[in-house]
C-alpha cells in the first residue's frame, strides 16, 4: 500500500495539470487551429505520477547523459505532457502561454527539444516505441544505467511498426524499457475495436514474451505500484496496460471522440470545464 499523502498530493498535482491543459486548449481553440483534448487528458495522471516519482532528470541540467527518458509516442496527447513539464520545471511556465502561436517552440505534436524535456518529435503514429528501442539498446551498449519509457496510444497499436518495435526490444532483451499503452478504447475515427478490434492488448503483448501489467491508468494508487522497480524482470521489456477514459476528467470529453481533436473548445466550454475541476474562470491563465 502506498502512502496516503503521496497519492493526495499527486491527485491534486493531476488536477492542476488538467486546468492548465483547458487553457491550453483554449488557447488552440481561440486560434481555430484546435487541440488534441481528449488524448491528453487520458494520460495526465500517468504523466504525473511518473514525472513526481519515477523519472530521474536533473532541471539545472536537462540534458544530463545519465538521466531517464520519457517518448510520448501518442504526440497527439501532447496537452498531458507539457503542463507536467512546466510543473516539474523542465519547461518554463511562460512557454505555455504561447502555445500554438506559430512563433512559439511548443507545437500541436512534440518537437525534439531535450532542453525543455522533449526527448523525440512524434505524431507519425507508431514511431515512438522504436526510437525508445533504440535508445534503450544504445544505453546497453554505452553500460549506462538510465531507464527509458514510452507512451503508446491502443489506436497507435495498429501500426505495424509498433509490432517491429515490440520484437525488437525482447530479441535484445532490453530490462531497461518500460513500455505504456493508454488503453483509452477511442481513437480519431471512433471506437478501436470497430476500427481495428485489438482482442486482448495484454495477451497480444504477452504473446512477445513481454512483461505484461495491468493497471488502472487513473487510480494514483495502481499506477504507483505499476511503475516499481520491483516489478521489473532481467532481461525481459515491461508494458504496462493503463486502462483509461479519453478526455477524463471532463464529463463532456468524456468517451467522446469529437474531442479527440477539437477547433471549437471556446471560452464557455472551457469555464464548464474549469468548474467540473474545481476551478473558476478567473483560473484562465
Amino acid at each position: 500500500m502506498n502512502d496516503k499523502k503521496k497519492i493526495k498530493e499527486i491527485e491534486e498535482i493531476a488536477r492542476v495539470i488538467r486546468k492548465n491543459l483547458v487553457c491550453l486548449a483554449l488557447k488552440a481553440g481561440s486560434q481555430k487551429r484546435g487541440a488534441h483534448i481528449g488524448p491528453g487528458l487520458s494520460i495526465v495522471d500517468i504523466t504525473t505520477t511518473l514525472y513526481m516519482n519515477f523519472l530521474n532528470y536533473d532541471i539545472k541540467n536537462p540534458t544530463w547523459p545519465d538521466r531517464d527518458r520519457f517518448i510520448l509516442s501518442k504526440g497527439h496527447g501532447i496537452l498531458g505532457l507539457y503542463p507536467v513539464l512546466a510543473e516539474v520545471g523542465l519547461l518554463p511556465f511562460d512557454l505555455l502561454k504561447g502555445f500554438y502561436n506559430e512563433e512559439s517552440i511548443l507545437a500541436g505534436h512534440p518537437v525534439l527539444n531535450p532542453e525543455i524535456g522533449i526527448e523525440a518529435s512524434t505524431g507519425s503514429l507508431g514511431h515512438g516505441l522504436s526510437i525508445a528501442v533504440g535508445i534503450a539498446l544504445s544505453a546497453k551498449i554505452d553500460k549506462k544505467d538510465f531507464h527509458t519509457y514510452v507512451l503508446v496510444g491502443d489506436g497507435e497499436c495498429n501500426e505495424g511498426t509498433i509490432w517491429e518495435g515490440i520484437m525488437s526490444a525482447r530479441k535484445y532483451r532490453l530490462d531497461n524499457l518500460t513500455a505504456i499503452v493508454d488503453l483509452n478504447g477511442l481513437q480519431a475515427d471512433g471506437f478501436t475495436e470497430d476500427i481495428m478490434d485489438m482482442d486482448s492488448m495484454s495477451a497480444k503483448w504477452g504473446s512477445f514474451k513481454w512483461n505484461v501489467i495491468n493497471t488502472d491508468g487513473h487510480d494514483i494508487n495502481s499506477l504507483l505500484s505499476a511503475f516499481d522497480k520491483k516489478n521489473r524482470v532481467k532481461d525481459i521489456p515491461t508494458v504496462i496496460i493503463a486502462s483509461t477514459t479519453k478526455g477524463k476528467g471532463i464529463s463532456f470529453c468524456e468517451n467522446n471522440k469529437v474531442y479527440h481533436h477539437s477547433r471549437d473548445f471556446d471560452r464557455e466550454k472551457a469555464v464548464c470545464a474549469l468548474n467540473e475541476l474545481g476551478f473558476k474562470e478567473g483560473d484562465i491563465r
